[in-house]
């Protein structure tokens, strides 16, 4: 039987600690979304969108909007149909927590310097009662305003 043994270095390199926001993404949004991209026609990616979407206060309200409240109803990105639900993290998570969930897959994307969404912003969102129809009629409207990637 023939051992393998790793460097040091390489078998160190999933050691570190991950950020606040892949910690809280993977358990909640990774078992649909998996890396952030997501699977073509069946869950949205996530990674290289989000990001586009950040860069309006419209956008960043949606995209709390979404975490908040869920999302369902039927939308094409990238060439793919989705006809999506999502559960609404409103109980579950922190405005904290959806906060860093969110910079960090915007870190992930093409826009730089990176629009930041800040907890001050996701608190006011949670001002406002919402269900996941809420967060499909708003997507329309930011549709119409700032095309959606």
């Amino acid at each position: 039987m023939k051992r393998i043994v790793l460097p040091l270095c390489l078998a160190l390199t999933s050691c570190g600690k991950k950020p606040a926001g892949q910690a809280v993404y993977g358990p909640n949004c990774g078992i649909c979304h998996h890396g952030g991209g997501g699977m073509p026609g069946e869950t949205p990616p996530l990674v290289g969108r989000v990001d586009i979407i950040a860069q309006t206060p419209e956008g960043r309200h949606y995209l709390a909007s979404v975490l908040l409240n869920g999302l369902r109803g039927s939308f094409t990105t990238q060439g793919y149909g989705y006809n999506y639900s999502m559960p609404a993290y409103r109980d579950r998570l922190t405005d904290q927590q959806i906060s860093d969930t969110l910079n960090w897959l915007i870190a992930r994307g093409q826009i730089k310097p990176a629009p930041v969404i800040t907890p001050a912003e996701i608190a006011r969102a949670r001002t406002t009662p919402g269900d996941p129809a809420t967060s499909y009629q708003e997507r329309k409207l930011l549709e119409q305003k700032h095309p959606l990637p």
